[in-house]
């Protein structure tokens, strides 16, 4: 996810613990003809290097990886590394148009000016793999991890990882830049800001710095793919967090360059108290890992994402949206307490994507995050995968289709859902995801 870590997204996403999700029944399968959201809709998958590849070289997630304040080592992953033309070959299957990845700096340059020439190889060709299934690859240059040396000087407190990462940013771009891909730059930068602060001694006295700086890194390689190439795609994905999203649209989002939103969208809020985000950010490492423990009993709020839709279509008229991100854990895979299968949570995000595309709203394109299982900042018991790989207990990782697979594929191959067809999930009262539009001008 990449999503946030789930150590952030309780407390950056002020989920409401006592948020409840009615249950209403479906009311049609599928007609044969969809009102759909068009054939040029980019419907995607979304992954990072770090979470899936496995066996990473050293960097500072890294170093975090393999301390005692994770659950779980990071070992192998799901091994992307070794068996991508797998993945990309079930994504085709899917008929998706889109496939993103990341393009991992600490592979890139193990040391200070060293190009390692495998791994800029290997790159090569699952970018060229992706093209040739008949998909676009998204490419992130920076899903939260760096060199290990970046990190031993300072990582984001210091002003020359800046120029560091421009440096390795351009390579990137000047290599794939005529393979076409959407571009994602940062990857929720307001989540890798809490990282630098909390988990990697940056402090809070530094934040404003470290935000500075990310702002320059994404808006300097902005320009740079632009001069490239005037037409591209440039987003830095937002992590949606309900409670605070005005501090941090003022903070980084507004100052970003970007040509089109980019929305990571996993939980959402109603009436209920909040978590004090501001207090719960000084906790420190120990206290922040812990919450890692049950990700998959947060609510889920489907409409959710035609509120943040909504919003963003307001604050930045003119801009295409795009969800970048979005999906469902559990435990395990164990069925969730709520009994939500990921084929319905899907089902249901899409119903809503297409009520904002109906409305008007300038949604482009939706990913699912993630095509299989992965590491998910410190432990492999949240489970995202629309394939499922029991990476601590079978070595051969094997990937096992879940009910999500065929959902997503007829959802894929019909350009969205059929006429008729209502969310299983019903709207929940007076939503606290964009208060307070979302409680004064509710969906139903």
């Amino acid at each position: 996810m990449k999503q946030i870590p789930w150590f952030f997204k309780p407390l950056l996403a002020t989920v409401a613990a006592a948020a409840v999700l009615a249950l209403i029944a479906t009311l049609t399968t599928a007609p044969s003809k969809s009102r759909g959201l068009g054939d040029g809709f980019l419907w995607g998958i979304a992954s990072s290097g770090f979470q899936s590849e496995g066996n990473p070289p050293d960097s500072n997630w890294t170093r975090i990886a393999n301390s005692p304040l994770v659950t779980d080592r990071i070992g192998t992953s799901v091994d992307f590394r070794h068996r991508y033309k797998e993945d990309i070959a079930l994504a085709k299957d899917l008929g998706v148009k889109v496939y993103r990845i990341g393009i991992e700096w600490s592979r890139l340059e193990p040391r200070p000016g060293q190009s390692d020439e495998a791994e800029w190889a290997y790159y090569d060709d699952v970018v060229k793999t992706i093209k040739a299934a008949g998909m676009r690859p998204m490419l992130t240059i920076d899903h939260w991890v760096y060199p290990g040396w970046v990190a031993d000087q300072g990582g984001w407190k210091v002003s020359k990882t800046v120029d560091d990462w421009l440096a390795n940013a351009r390579r990137v771009v000047d290599r794939y830049q005529a393979d076409d891909p959407l571009w994602v730059t940062i990857n929720e930068p307001a989540v890798y800001l809490s990282m630098q602060t909390v988990l990697d001694g940056a402090g809070a006295d530094q934040a404003a710095s470290v935000a500075d700086r990310l702002v320059r890194a994404n808006n300097e390689a902005y320009d740079y793919i632009h001069a490239k190439s005037p037409r591209s795609m440039v987003t830095s994905n937002l992590a949606y967090m309900p409670g605070i999203e005005d501090q941090i649209d003022t903070m980084l989002t507004d100052r970003m360059r970007t040509d089109y939103v980019g929305i990571d969208y996993y939980y959402g809020t109603s009436a209920g108290a909040p978590i004090d985000i501001p207090t719960a950010l000084k906790s420190d490492p120990k206290k922040l890992m812990e919450m890692n423990l049950a990700p998959w009993t947060n609510p889920l709020q489907p409409e959710g994402i035609y509120y943040v839709l909504r919003r963003y279509a307001k604050r930045y008229p003119g801009k295409p949206l795009y969800i970048v991100e979005n999906g469902m854990p559990t435990e395990d895979g164990k069925p969730r307490a709520d009994g939500v299968t990921r084929a319905q949570q899907i089902r249901d995000t899409v119903y809503w994507v297409q009520r904002a595309k109906d409305d008007g709203i300038p949604v482009i394109g939706y990913n699912v995050w993630s095509l299989t299982d992965n590491y998910e900042w410190g432990s492999y018991h949240p489970r995202f995968g629309l394939y499922t790989v029991d990476v601590t207990s079978d070595p051969t990782l094997a990937r096992k289709p879940t009910d999500g697979v065929a959902a997503y594929k007829r959802i894929v191959a019909e350009h969205g859902l059929p006429d008729g067809y209502r969310p299983e999930t019903a709207p929940v009262s007076c939503s606290q995801v964009d208060p307070p539009a979302s409680c004064d001008q509710p969906v139903r």
